[in-house]
């Protein structure tokens, strides 16, 4: 008879998936290809302070000319 609960345990971590998840972050590999990585981790900062975009209208709207700007550049 079996006994209850399961019997299969967890794989052990493969080397890839171990680097994957301690990669850079896949969004901030894009933000860093537009040239506004800076701009955003400003954002990032505030709003981790802040807890309230609000009180981060000054990063939002540099980051926000920043991504804009950039898209004029690519039109």
């Amino acid at each position: 008879m079996a006994k209850p609960g399961h019997s299969w345990s967890r794989a052990p971590a493969t080397e890839e998936k171990v680097e994957e998840e301690e990669g850079e972050d896949p969004l901030d590999a894009r933000i860093a290809r537009t040239g506004c990585l800076e701009q955003h981790r400003e954002l990032q900062e505030c709003m981790e302070q802040h807890r309230d975009w609000r009180h981060c209208q000054t990063q939002l709207r540099a980051f926000g000319a920043c991504m804009a700007q950039r898209e004029r550049g690519q039109s």
